[in-house]
C-alpha cells in the first residue's frame, strides 16, 4: 500500500538528514545561503525576508499538497547545508519534480547530494509510487545539467522562455525526467556514489 501524499516526512540517510522546512529553520538557511552563488536561482535567498517568505510560501503549498521543501542537515555536525523540495506534485497522475536544491560550497562534490537525492527518489517511488519524477534547470546552469546526467535522468527537451530570472532576463528551461521502471537501476547507481570514499 502507498501512501496517500508525499509529506511532511524526515528522511534519513547514513550522511544526511531532510527535515520538513519550518520557520524554525530560518537562522540555519540563512547562515547557509551566504554561502551561495544565486546566479541561476529563479528565487534567491539573499535576505532574512527573502528566507521567511520561501517558508511561509512552502508551508501554504503544504496545506495544498502541492509541494514539499525540506532543510538538509548534515548529520556529523549536526549542520543545515542546504535545501531541496518536492514540487508541481499530481497526486492522481503519480508524477512530481524535484528541485530547488542548494547545498553549501563545502559539501557539494560529496556524498551529500546522491543520498538526498537518493532519499527523495526512493520515498517517491517506493512509498508514494510515483510514476516519474522530473528536473528541471536554467539552460546556462551547465553544472545543475551534469548532476542530472549524473542520476541518469532521461533528457526530455527545451521549454522555451519558461521562466524569469531574478534578474528580471528570460530563461529557457531543459526538462529531465527519471520513470519508475528506471528507478532500480538510478538506485544502483546511487547507492555505488554515495558509499564510494568521495561520495562522488
Amino acid at each position: 500500500m502507498t501512501n496517500q501524499t508525499l509529506g511532511p516526512i524526515t528522511l534519513e540517510g547514513d550522511f544526511v538528514r531532510l527535515e520538513p522546512l519550518r520557520h524554525n529553520h530560518s537562522k540555519e538557511i540563512l547562515n547557509a545561503a551566504q554561502d551561495l552563488s544565486w546566479d541561476w536561482f529563479l528565487y534567491p535567498l539573499h535576505t532574512k525576508e527573502d528566507v521567511d517568505r520561501r517558508i511561509a510560501e512552502g508551508l501554504e503549498a503544504e496545506k495544498k499538497d502541492e509541494a514539499y521543501a525540506f532543510a538538509v542537515r548534515l548529520k556529523e555536525s549536526n549542520r543545515v547545508v542546504g535545501s531541496t523540495s518536492y514540487f508541481g506534485i499530481v497526486a492522481r497522475h503519480k508524477r512530481v519534480e524535484i528541485g530547488s536544491t542548494w547545498y553549501t560550497t563545502d559539501v557539494q562534490g560529496t556524498a551529500v547530494n546522491p543520498e538526498c537525492k537518493y532519499l527523495l527518489l526512493k520515498h517517491a517511488f517506493e512509498d508514494w509510487g510515483a510514476r516519474r519524477i522530473q528536473f528541471t534547470t536554467d539552460i546556462n546552469n551547465a553544472h545543475s545539467q551534469r548532476a542530472i546526467l549524473k542520476l541518469r535522468a532521461k533528457f526530455e527537451g527545451t521549454l522555451r522562455n519558461h521562466a524569469i530570472r531574478a534578474d528580471g532576463s528570460t530563461r529557457d528551461s531543459l526538462v529531465y525526467s527519471i520513470l519508475h521502471d528506471e528507478w532500480p537501476t538510478v538506485r544502483e547507481g546511487l547507492l555505488a556514489r554515495i558509499h564510494s570514499r568521495e561520495g562522488r
